[in-house]
């Protein structure tokens, strides 16, 4: 039973290497394109939008979607029901989701000096121009990723691997042949232990994905089928918070008792809300009345209605290029690109999201011209907060049955 991980920075010769492997021990190769299709039929979602979580860049909706945090679930499921595969690479972002109490992987890290690297991309055809900015852009997302999972910041830290191989020190015979030793090693055999800590990374990540899926995200820790769950946030009613967790964890199968308790991080000042996925989660509103639309904000987020804010039409446009909200809520008379500018541009880019004209300077030919561009609704200031969010609900319900019937 051959099975390694390898995790490797750009253009340190990584694909070469792992084909020679593949053929010469006759392996299997689940990269993370291999592991996203997986996870992202979890999720049901596609795996170019899980690839984001990969990126250094936080979403700016995050802190109310908690998308990242759900695919990162979603990936760990998708190792952990791989790992009991014998002869086996695993290569890429993913191999760090694997625990360092499976000893019976060998854990490989490739690395060579910028030079080498410039010259790799080169040998590539890259262009000359944005070599250095590569480089430094994918090593500045191993970085972030690397904390993300396993809160260390230097990606290529020896005490992540078992080996650190410089590729710009060996030949490739080498490196394989240096790999191949060690894969037979008696150190890297399977143990009782090694095997139980593989079992216990896979009850712990269907818990752990059970719960994200029901808008709750808490450290999982799984041993012989008894399973912790770890609050690090502040609650308020931290009984029934309790009292839920332990319902959801108790129908994954395998679970055989259930024990809660708070982390360091639930004496922190956050305080910790279960996320509903019946609303929408990814709110822009667009308005240049800043102190109403900051009221807003803050009033569907009362409402459990996450939003974040556009001032002015052209910074509207600019989220959208990068983003993907559900429901834009979008004012009419603003400084630069007005609404209807602005309503044309985002059915023109982005058709799913639903727009809602909300406006106090509006008149009938208004909402004519914006009905007919496609928004989903026309309101008139000053709304009633209960009627906007009902409003939003009813738009995301139509992007809900948008995706049911795609």
């Amino acid at each position: 039973m051959s099975v390694i991980s390898i995790f490797s920075g750009k253009f340190c010769n990584e694909k070469s290497i792992i084909i020679k492997l593949k053929n010469e021990l006759i392996l299997k190769v689940f990269d993370d394109k291999y592991i996203l299709d997986k996870a992202s039929k979890l999720l049901d979602l596609e795996p170019a939008k899980m690839q984001k979580v990969f990126e250094s860049k936080i979403p700016i909706f995050n802190k109310f979607t908690r998308e990242r945090e759900k695919s990162i679930a979603a990936l760990k499921l998708a190792v952990a029901n791989e790992l009991a595969c014998p002869d086996v690479i695993y290569s890429g972002y993913i191999t760090h989701l694997i625990p360092r109490e499976l000893s019976h992987i060998l854990r490989i890290c490739l690395i060579a000096d910028k030079k080498y690297r410039i010259n790799q991309a080169k040998n590539e055809g890259v262009d000359e121009k944005t070599i250095e900015k590569i480089i430094n852009e994918s090593d500045e997302r191993k970085a972030f990723w690397t904390y993300s999972v396993m809160k260390e910041s230097d990606p290529w830290k020896s005490e992540l691997y078992d080996i650190i191989i410089p590729t710009d020190k060996m030949s490739m015979e080498d490196i394989v042949n240096l790999i191949k030793d060690n894969i037979d090693s008696i150190v890297l055999k399977p143990t009782k232990t090694s095997l139980r800590a593989e079992k216990d990374f896979l009850l712990a990540a269907k818990v752990e994905f059970e719960l994200s899926r029901n808008g709750h995200f808490v450290d999982v820790i799984a041993r012989d089928g008894m399973v912790t769950l770890v609050i690090n946030k502040n609650v308020l009613f931290l009984g029934k918070l309790e009292e839920e967790l332990k319902e959801i964890a108790g129908k994954v199968d395998g679970v055989n008792s259930i024990e809660t308790r708070v982390g360091k991080g639930y004496y922190k000042t956050d305080i910790y809300h279960r996320f509903d996925f019946e609303l929408p989660q990814k709110v822009l509103l667009v308005d240049d009345e800043r102190e109403f639309v900051q009221t807003l904000s803050e009033r569907l987020l009362i409402r459990n209605i996450g939003s974040t804010i556009a001032f002015d039409g052209e910074s509207a446009i600019e989220i959208l290029e990068n983003e993907e909200p559900e429901v834009m809520v979008l004012d009419l008379k603003m400084p630069g690109k007005d609404g209807i500018e602005v309503l044309k541009h985002v059915k023109a880019t982005k058709p799913n999201v639903e727009v809602i004209i909300l406006t106090g300077h509006g008149s009938e030919a208004d909402r004519e011209i914006c009905m007919e561009l496609g928004a989903f609704a026309y309101l008139n200031k000053p709304v009633n907060i209960q009627l906007l969010s009902d409003t939003m609900k009813k738009a995301y319900e139509k992007i809900q049955k948008n995706k049911a019937i795609s």
